[in-house]
């Protein structure tokens, strides 16, 4: 559920910067001043939203470095504990075997001496 609760973030995010994006663009648009300083304001917030939406990808895509990084370790501690409990059950299995021959031999034993 934190995961999706994280992504609902990034979405949200992501739309509120888009959003300052285009209201600044309008607001800078339509504001009384020359060509020239309304070009040079684009350029400038252009970079800033460039360099916040390349921040955001970035942690982001840390985000989703540490995610994986943490399930690539659950899973191996998994793994783990499937060969031990796996393990214990073949040692269960081969001494209930043994136990098994160890009483069918005494029964065969026991059948021999009553016939014979």
């Amino acid at each position: 559920m934190s995961d999706e609760k994280n992504n609902t973030v990034v979405v949200g995010a992501l739309m509120l910067i888009a959003g300052g994006i285009m209201g600044a663009g309008a607001a800078l648009l339509f504001a009384p001043q020359s060509g020239k300083k309304t070009r040079r304001d684009l350029r400038k917030h252009l970079r800033r939203a460039r360099n916040d939406a390349e921040e955001l990808v970035e942690d982001f895509s840390d985000k989703v470095s540490d995610l994986v990084e943490a399930m690539g370790g659950k899973t191996e501690a998994i793994l783990e504990k499937g060969k031990e409990i796996s393990t214990d059950v073949k040692k269960d299995i081969l001494k209930a075997f043994e136990e098994g021959k160890a009483r069918l031999e005494k029964e065969r034993s026991r059948v021999a001496k009553i016939l014979g």
